[in-house]
């Protein structure tokens, strides 16, 4: 019986694994579409136009904090909300989804003796390693002082072997198995563990950048951010000058408030923010590869970042910049010694780098008074470039 099945078309390798994870990551924002109508309904209104799909918003809550340029989400449930739907934020304790809490409870199990962790395994992996290295040097020491002792005895020659049935190597070589635990010992590690159960708790929490928990407020009206001293919820114009602020200066008590400027380092990277986020991009961080910002298609539990970008001012006027005081990264002319070594870093990793030129608006058109708005964005606009390296071992055709 033939089968019509191509050659290549079996089973993909981990695909459990990346089902799980469409399941578990369905959700590409937090905001959900709830449509209770039955399918002839939804025909008969869809031919007219209309719809009865309701937008669920979940409402999660955040304390800023004016120090680290971020804000806080304490409370688990909103914590994995945000990440599980469009992978908002951080764990502070985590590289990047907040997972202190699992990798606890899983050590917790490798410690009753279920499982090892991963850094467990590679630990004990190092030991053995070592372990082998003195047994098989302390084997040859001795086959080379019996050998000294016949030539002293006899006076026969003997060259030393380096391998044998006494020489151990990788393939016989096996760990020695450690010795069983006393009872006192068994009795001091179940109250140890006891007492572990009933202390941990979830000490993390998810750290948002100011961009993402702007655009999570103000466009997707799913967060509230608290004020950090009075733990009120703020208005979106406190959050949005708050925001501003702390890109200007730090907070030090007993100082004047700093002026609000058209070129403000918040303003420039959200709008590169929000034009890539609500084209549906996923979009992360990226200190790790000297670029501004990582460009994932549907996140980073999927595959990798296919893009890297790099944030770069543009004045509109260029005499704007001589007077400003906020000295913007990437504002100034950079030369191609730079260029090639982001993008060199880049395309190692498989990565295409995009320069966005944000420009800002001349003071001489606007007045700095429509910065108390949101609604000043509009004034912003954003144009790309994509670098490719050049390789001609690779490129001749």
């Amino acid at each position: 019986m033939s089968s019509n099945r191509s050659k290549g078309s079996g089973p993909r390798k981990g695909g459990a694994k990346r089902n799980e994870n469409n399941r578990i990551y369905a959700n590409p924002l937090p905001l959900l579409l709830e449509d209770s109508s039955s399918s002839r309904v939804r025909s008969v209104l869809g031919l007219v136009g209309l719809s009865l799909t309701r937008v669920s918003t979940p409402h999660c809550e955040g304390y800023f904090d004016p120090h680290t340029r971020s804000v806080w989400i304490c409370e688990r449930n909103d914590s994995m909300l945000l990440w599980r739907r469009g992978f908002f934020g951080k764990g502070d304790l985590s590289r990047s989804e907040p997972s202190w809490l699992a990798r606890k409870l899983n050590d917790r199990k490798a410690r009753q003796g279920k499982y090892l962790t991963s850094e467990e395994i590679r630990e004990k992996r190092r030991a053995d390693r070592r372990q082998f290295k003195l047994d098989r040097a302390a084997a040859i020491a001795a086959v080379a002082a019996e050998a000294e002792e016949i030539f002293e005895k006899e006076g026969r020659v003997i060259v030393p072997a380096l391998s044998g049935p006494e020489i151990p190597s990788g393939a016989t070589w096996r760990p020695a198995t450690p010795l069983p635990e006393t009872e006192a010992a068994r009795n001091d590690s179940e109250e140890k563990r006891e007492n572990e159960e009933e202390t941990l708790e979830d000490v993390e929490h998810l750290q948002l950048t100011l961009f993402e928990a702007f655009f999570l407020s103000w466009t997707l009206d799913c967060l509230d951010i608290l004020h950090p001293e009075t733990d009120e919820p703020m208005t979106l114009r406190e959050t949005w000058m708050a925001f501003q602020h702390a890109h200007l200066a730090p907070p030090i008590p007993d100082l004047p408030t700093p002026e609000l400027q058209l070129d403000n380092p918040f303003l420039v990277h959200y709008v590169a923010y929000h034009h890539y986020r609500s084209l549906g991009w996923v979009v992360k961080g990226g200190i790790k590869f000297c670029v501004d910002y990582l460009l994932y298609k549907k996140g980073p539990v999927f595959t990798h970042a296919e893009f890297a970008i790099v944030v770069c001012p543009v004045y509109e006027d260029p005499a704007d910049q001589e007077i400003s005081t906020t000295n913007l990264q990437n504002a100034s002319p950079f030369g191609w010694h730079w260029l090639s070594t982001i993008n060199r870093v880049n395309s190692q990793v498989m990565k295409t780098l995009i320069l966005t030129y944000v420009t800002i608006p001349a003071r001489s058109r606007l007045s700095t008074t429509v910065l108390s708005s949101p609604a000043c964005l509009g004034e912003y606009s954003v144009r790309e470039v994509i670098v490719r390296r050049f390789i001609p071992a690779r490129m001749r055709d």
